[in-house]
This record gives C-alpha cells, structure tokens and sequence, in this order.
C-alpha cells in the first residue's frame, strides 16, 4: 500500500520521491533501519527521564557560588544545556540530528534533505494552530461557562468541577478536536483543580485520567482524533460507524473511569471542598481586580474560526490562512483578549515533528510484531506499543498490513485510543497537558508513576472493548 494513501497525499506525488527515500520507507529490514531503531529508542529514554536530568540541573544551580553582592550567579551554559534538553518537547527533535547525520553518511546529504521534507507534518502544524486558538481568553472564558453551569447543576464543588472536566471536557474533543480538548481540560484543571493542591496520589490520578479521556474521548465523531483519520480514511469508515462500533463505548469507559478514582479518592475529595471555601471566603474580602466581560460575539467569532480551521485540518496551507484572518481579528478586538501565546504550540509542534520523522523508520518491527497474532492479542499488544510510539503513528503503520479482517481493524483502533494515556508520548495531545500543568508536580512528572496512575483507566476501556465488539462489519 503506497504511504501516500495512509496520509492522506495524493499517490502521484510519491513518483516524485527518490527511490532511495521510498526504501527508508519500506517495510525491509536494513543495517540503517536497525541504527534508526537504536536512535529512536534511546531518545524514548531521554523522554522518560527528563525530569531526572531536571533535577541534575536544579541541583548544579543550587551548588554555583553567589556573587559578591550576594546575588546568585546567571546559569553556566552548561546549566542551561541540561535545562533544555530536560524539556520534553525537544526530545524527539533532538535526536531527529544523529539520525539525519546517518542518512546523510550512509546515503548521502540530498536523501537526507529529501527525507525529511518529504514528511507529512499537517498534524504538528494543525496541533500548533488549534491549540494556539483553543488557549485564547475569548475560547478559555467560553469553555468555562459551560463546564461551570454543568458544575453548579452538581453542587459546584471541586469534586463537581474535577468529574465535569474529566468527563465533558474530553468528549467535547470530537467537536473542537482532542487538541483543543486537551489545551481547555489542562488550564482548567490547573485553574480549578490542581490549584488547591491535591496529594501526589490524586495529582497523578487526575493526569492519567485526563490523557486516557482525551484519547478515547475524540471518538465520537470522525475527524477529532489523528488516529481516526488515518484509519477512517485507509479502511473506508463513516462517521456513523466510528460512533457505533467506538464512540459510545468511550463514553461508557470515561464515566465508570471517572467514578471508580472519585470513589477511591472520596475522603481527600471532601478535604479538598473545604480548601476551596476557604480559598473563596479569601477571595471574597481580597482587593483582586475583576475581569471585565467578553462580548459574546467576540467568543462566537472565535468558536467560527476553529470551526473553519478543524473543517479544514487536512489541508495545512489553508488552515494556516485561516489562522493568519484570526490573528488580525484578535489584534483588532485585543481590548478583550490575552496575547496569543504561540511558544508553548510550537514546542509541542516540534515534538510531533520529531516524532513524525523518526516514526516513518519504524514500521519493520511494529509490523512484524503484529503480523500472525489473534485479534485480542494485537488489541494488548497495541495498547504496550502505543505506550512508546505516538497512537497514530502506530494506526499508521498497521495499515501496511494487508488484507486486515474486521476483527483485527478493530483490535488495532481500540488497542491504539485505549493506550494513549499511558505515557506523554502516547498520544499527539498529551504533550500539551504535560506542557501546561507540570509546575504542579515537583520536580516534574514522573513517567512510571503516570504509567501506574494509567493502568487502570486503560485496562477498564480494554475491558469494554474487548467484551462489547464489533457489532457489525465495517
């Protein structure tokens, strides 16, 4: 199957590649495809101890002697090395230099060129784009009426905030994208949630349920999740069949998710609703300048142009565009709105990127470890894989299977969203979670500790899947 087709690129332009490019792209196994696997495998573990090299460059920021005045010294470039390549989003971008150095020593300096632009990156560029637009004070401000009157009509209280935003707010990504879901989710659980300090324990439990919701909750429909629309688009389904043979069975996951860690974390729950009393009680007699209210067609206008742009996701020139009209709509109604923060989209941009590049030379393993296995242990061995490899670059690379059943489509799409909450990695938008609320974790988020809080979130969507199958064929 030509990779064009998967990505949704017309087939005659991949005439235009270089021969040699296409054969980094096959699934034959290659001397260079074994280096590609070793770089990629240890920029994996550079992702998951990031935030050990984060203390590293804490602790040697602490150990610099203080200038005369008393003042601490500026960071050594050294520090602020170790500071950089701690940041997640750079992980994969990072290690994307030995491995264009390798195409480039054994097949020479144009087919690296041509490989790495010959890459499709319209979802790093569409997840820049709508998280930039869903981060808005206009979209922010919005989300939050919605999600505080469904709290309110539950009490109003943090636990109400907490269940609403882990359940609404991931479901509401198959409309404004898991992106988008994810961006709104995070900043106002940050907000509203993880301002008042919740254990470790519940910290972690609140992550792991946010990026197992997100990945699921992007099912509804047929264009919110980048693992649908590789699929969709490969295997021919509608969006009525999304919703019947995955959606509602998502939603299903998400609620009894929910209510299991709700129970489990009740008592610290009811500690938590006094916190915030107290909190609001303060904040009641505080002198805190009020925010003055945003038009509601300054929000309606923003919500038309996240529209137009998640319509048109698939083409990049075109959203990127749209995105242009929207930056001079928010300039000339600034009196109402925050500057357009672009910093944190773009470094979750790169991270894709990366991830994109290196996972065009992966397919020679991740096929061969899925092909001749029974469908319930593809859906297990999916949901481990996804764990280490973006969720839809591994929907991508089992398209290269042919003549996949309809219970193997199946097992693969539901191993895929079901462990895309297992690690930051695991699915396109947990990056921005990550991004936006790891000054709650001290000394950043810890990647077993989120893979533990995710486990068991992941093996109840298992469950359901597994028990509830296909009702139809595709």
């Amino acid at each position: 199957m030509i990779l064009a087709e998967i990505v949704k690129t017309p087939a005659k332009y991949d005439c235009l590649k270089h021969p040699m490019v296409l054969q980094l792209e096959s699934l034959d196994f290659t001397p260079f495809h074994l280096i590609a696997f070793i770089i990629f495998f240890l920029a994996i573990i550079h992702t998951l101890s990031v935030y050990k090299v984060h203390q590293w460059a804490r602790k040697l920021e602490l150990h610099q002697k203080p200038r005369r005045d008393g003042k601490r010294r500026e960071r050594s470039i050294g520090v602020q090395l170790l500071y950089f390549i701690s940041e997640v989003e750079v992980v994969f971008a990072l290690w994307t230099i030995p491995l264009f150095i390798c195409i480039a020593a054994i097949y020479g300096w144009t087919i690296g060129l041509e490989y790495i632009n010959t890459r499709d990156y319209t979802e790093p560029l569409f997840v820049v784009v709508i998280l930039a637009m869903a981060s808005t004070k206009p979209i922010v401000h919005a989300a939050e009426g919605l999600i505080s009157w469904i709290a309110k009509g539950l009490g109003g209280s943090l636990s109400a905030w907490w269940m609403v935003l882990l359940t609404v707010g991931p479901l509401l990504g198959s409309l404004i994208t898991e992106a988008g879901a994810m961006a709104l989710c995070a900043l106002l659980l940050s907000r509203h949630f993880y301002h008042y300090h919740p254990s470790k324990k519940l910290a972690y439990a609140t992550l792991a349920l946010l990026f197992v919701n997100i990945s699921v909750g992007g099912v509804l429909t047929d264009f919110a999740s980048p693992a649908v629309l590789v699929l969709a688009h490969c295997w021919k389904w509608s969006m009525s069949d999304i919703f019947l043979s995955f959606g509602w069975k998502a939603a299903i996951g998400i609620v009894i998710s929910n209510l299991i860690y709700w129970y489990y974390f009740r008592k610290e729950f009811a500690l938590l609703n006094v916190r915030k009393k107290a909190v609001k009680i303060f904040a009641h007699y505080s002198s805190r300048k009020q925010e003055t209210k945003i038009p509601y067609w300054i929000s309606f206008v923003h919500m038309l142009f996240m529209a137009l742009i998640v319509v048109v996701s698939h083409y990049p020139a075109i959203f990127i565009a749209i995105f242009m009209f929207f930056i001079g709509f928010h300039q000339a109604t600034r009196a109402h709105q925050h500057s357009i923060r672009l910093a944190r989209p773009m470094m979750i941009g790169l991270f894709l990127a990366g991830l994109v590049i290196h996972g065009g030379l992966q397919g020679w393993w991740v096929v061969s470890i899925l092909e001749g296995l029974s469908p319930l242990s593809v859906m297990g061995v999916v949901i481990a894989l996804t764990g280490f490899n973006d969720n839809t670059a591994i929907s991508y690379l089992s398209t290269l299977v042919p003549n996949w059943g309809t219970a193997f489509q199946y097992a693969i799409f539901t191993g895929a969203i079901a462990g895309g909450g297992l690690t930051v990695i695991a699915n396109a938008p947990n990056p921005a979670g990550y991004t936006i609320l790891k000054k709650h974790f001290d000394n950043g988020i810890k990647p077993l500790n989120l893979l533990l809080a995710a486990l068991t979130p992941t093996i109840i969507l298992y469950a359901i899947y597994y028990f509830i199958g296909p009702l139809f064929s595709f």
